[in-house]
């Protein structure tokens, strides 16, 4: 394919999203939500589970399927509260030993100035840096984009993964 080919690809539709790989891959998936600040973003989702029978934490950007579920999902590009709950869920893996799987798909974070009123940069680079910080296994897959500091935040991994056709 051609790189622009690859581009339509990665942004396709119908490809499969975060919450179609956690249905598929991840047993009794317990959602978790909030920042504990402001509130909740669900362009970021997260949770509880077990993949292959281990407990994980699992986390990633989620775009919705349909118009509503878009909107709703803010097309998969996080507001701060949505990376703070981001680093809440690493947080709290970290603290119990969990393992945790990130699942990227984002053109970028949220670009409107409400974003930046509660202060997105800040919000990105403390998730960056507790990635950085984890002890436990930390594994970030590219399912789909992955622009800007927004991919970045939750893909301060142990091991990057990409799957064929991603763009990063």
């Amino acid at each position: 394919l051609t790189p622009w080919q690859k581009v339509c690809v990665a942004r396709h539709a119908n490809r499969p999203h975060t919450i179609d790989y956690i249905n598929a891959l991840v047993d009794n998936f317990m959602p978790m939500a909030g920042d504990k600040l402001f509130g909740d973003d669900e362009a970021i989702i997260g949770g509880l589970g077990f993949f292959k029978g281990q407990s994980v934490m699992i986390l990633g950007h989620e775009k919705g399927h349909d118009l509503e579920s878009r909107i709703r999902h803010g097309f998969g590009m996080a507001k701060p509260e949505g990376y703070r709950k981001a680093k809440r869920l690493m947080e709290l893996a970290n603290h119990f030993g969990l393992p945790i799987i990130s699942l990227v798909d984002t053109a970028g974070a949220f670009p409107g100035i409400e974003g930046e009123e509660r202060g997105q940069a800040e919000a990105i680079a403390s998730c960056i840096m507790e990635g950085f910080k984890l002890e436990v296994p930390y594994i970030a897959v590219v399912i789909g984009e992955g622009g800007s500091g927004g991919a970045i935040a939750i893909a301060s991994a142990n091991r990057i993964l990409m799957l064929e056709h991603s763009i990063y």
